[in-house]
């Protein structure tokens, strides 16, 4: 089974693939670090309801972000799991890297729309958008765990095929995505649920 660093890659017939925990995660650490920052800068001014009042409502709407982020389409993501076929060898499994790297250049606008509108909230509600971004990302790497988890339970990593996410390079469990591929869990070079492998070093 080869492996391609551009995204969207084919050979031979085979098709280019992309891990689906790496795709869920890729917006994790944007939106939350948007977030913090955000619910930073906003916990500054008083607002209109006063910063106590911003900072709980804050809380619990990352508690209910992420909560929600976290099991949202978890069936249709097990569904997909359990149907999934077994990677050819002329599939070309993208890099983590490159698939973090589509991800975030097709939400970037999206993303900094987002950081602008938690700014503008916190003069209303302070910190409120700002921990809700939080929250948005801490449940996108719930989700991914999840997928891990699935990936460990079947001793089998899922992938998707890099022409059926959308045209921002998301949505893994989308309407386009007929099935999900496996492979070993040894290959690609992300661990289950979409992390950087560690790799020991020896002295």
């Amino acid at each position: 089974m080869a492996r391609g660093k551009r995204a969207g890659r084919e050979g031979r017939g085979g098709q280019g693939l992309a891990r689906v925990a790496v795709v869920v995660r890729a917006g994790a650490a944007p939106l939350w670090w948007a977030g913090v920052f955000a619910a930073g800068v906003g916990v500054l001014p008083p607002g209109l309801t006063g910063r106590r009042i911003g900072v709980l409502a804050g809380a619990a709407l990352f508690l209910v972000t992420a909560a929600v982020v976290a099991v949202r389409g978890q069936g249709r993501f097990a569904a997909l799991a359990r149907g999934a076929a077994r990677a050819g060898r002329a599939d070309v499994l993208q890099d983590r890297a490159v698939t973090v790297r589509v991800w975030r250049r097709g939400h970037r606008w999206w993303l900094l729309l987002a950081l602008a509108a938690a700014l503008g909230s916190s003069f209303a509600v302070p910190a409120a958008g700002g921990m809700l971004l939080a929250g948005w990302g801490a449940g996108l790497r719930l989700k991914a765990a999840r997928i891990g988890r699935l990936e460990r339970a079947g001793d089998a990593l899922l992938w998707v095929r890099v022409d059926w996410l959308d045209r921002l390079g998301g949505r893994p469990a989308g309407k386009a995505v007929k099935g999900y591929r496996t492979t070993g869990v040894a290959a690609g070079d992300a661990a289950p649920g979409g992390a950087r492998r560690r790799t020991d070093v020896y002295a």
